[in-house]
């Protein structure tokens, strides 16, 4: 007997709160925090958007805006706020005791979609790290036991140990054991990592950020089954599959790794490291372009900045602008290869559609030229001249 789908009434609705502190990529309409809620499983109650020359010390948005969101939220039956960004343990502290209702960051909710979605037992261990880490910074937030003390005859820890002080060490541990169980897992990446080099595989990895295609695309690529949907952060494991290059008479190893966004937690990417080493240690980086997305260009400096962060930045990558059959008719390009400007350095890029396929035959063949480039130990040839860059696309 199937179960009932949930009721609109039985999911959370949330207030959507950003600041804009004069920052280029500031999302006035909170867009994608709201796809943000919507794949952890809430409701988008209402969004409040202001301005501010600096975060409050306090609140972080001040006590007029804090009033604000209280009468929001009560009117519209809201019961949690999330911000944009991230908050000090003191503001989500002070804004709870305030609004009366939790109230949680962009952080944690990365945290509670990974939690979610991870499916591979190294990818449960890298989310527990994750919340462990985050979780250690914010006891003094929700539990007012943790004051109490504890110790004396039959207790656990030493004569006047606060109980704040016994979770702490307990958290602490937890997140010894999680590292050294990670660390087991890094171990048998290496070791495979090695044997694929002992092979001479070409090594090709997927980047990007979230929902830019990167599952659709390794579909189509290798005829395999990842799951694909559009939604963010549909895929967190890191799926590895052989793809035959007939140009270069070969196959290549691709891997479709965990997407990037904005603002990425420092402590997912600490603790994604084993899943993301994939990219660092490629031969060459797919990089996955939404470029039906007008903030394309802001997406691709997250991506950037992740890779630098993980010591990837300096593997060669080719840009691929995926779903042409989604852009504007109007701003559509003129022809499915040519190059792209990326950090100082000209980049091949080529245009295509994983969903129509249109493209990726330029796709393959310009692969195939750079896994035959590699065998020479020369420099790839360019499949053609590169025709200038169209500006209404670039």
């Amino acid at each position: 007997m199937n179960s009932p789908a949930p009721s609109a009434a039985s999911t959370p609705s949330v207030i959507l709160v950003g600041v804009d502190f004069g920052v280029p990529h500031f999302d006035a309409g909170l867009e994608e925090l709201g796809l943000l809620a919507q794949t952890a499983g809430y409701t988008v109650a209402d969004r409040v958007a202001c301005k501010r020359r600096a975060p409050d010390p306090a609140l972080f948005v001040g006590s007029g805006k804090a009033d604000e969101i209280k009468m929001l939220a009560q009117s519209t039956g809201a019961s949690e706020v999330l911000f944009d960004q991230s908050l000090s343990p003191a503001q989500q502290r002070n804004l709870e005791r305030h609004l009366g209702m939790p109230v949680n960051d962009r952080t944690l909710l990365i945290l509670e979609i990974f939690a979610q979605r991870a499916r591979s037992h190294e990818g449960k261990l890298q989310v527990e790290l994750a919340r462990l880490q985050y979780l250690s910074t914010r006891l003094v937030r929700r539990w007012s036991h943790l004051e109490r003390q504890s110790g004396g005859i039959g207790m656990r820890g030493g004569p006047g140990e606060t109980q704040i002080e016994l979770d702490r060490r307990m958290i602490g541990d937890a997140i010894k054991r999680t590292k050294e169980r990670l660390e087991k897992v890094k171990k048998q990446r290496s070791t495979q990592r090695r044997q694929r080099e002992r092979r001479d595989t070409f090594s090709i990895s997927l980047v990007g950020y979230t929902n830019a295609g990167k599952s659709s695309l390794f579909n189509g690529l290798v005829k395999a089954r990842a799951y694909a949907a559009d939604q963010l952060f549909a895929t967190l494991d890191t799926t590895t599959r052989q793809l035959y290059l007939g140009e270069a008479g070969r196959s290549v190893s691709l891997s479709d790794t965990v997407g990037f966004i904005r603002d990425l937690p420092h402590g997912l990417v600490d603790a994604f490291a084993a899943t993301l080493q994939e990219a660092a240690d490629a031969d060459l980086l797919l990089h996955v372009v939404d470029a039906s997305n007008p903030s394309y260009t802001e997406q691709i400096a997250s991506v950037q900045g992740v890779l630098r962060d993980i010591g990837a930045d300096d593997v060669p990558q080719i840009l691929l602008f995926n779903k042409l059959d989604a852009m504007d008719p109007a701003s559509a390009p003129h022809v499915l290869s040519d190059a792209m400007e990326l950090e100082g350095q000209s980049v091949p890029r080529i245009f295509a559609s994983a969903l129509t396929g249109q493209g990726l035959p330029e796709l393959r063949a310009v692969l195939a030229e750079r896994v035959l480039a590699q065998k020479r130990g020369a420099e790839p040839l360019n499949p053609g001249p590169w025709p200038e860059i169209d500006e209404s696309v670039s």
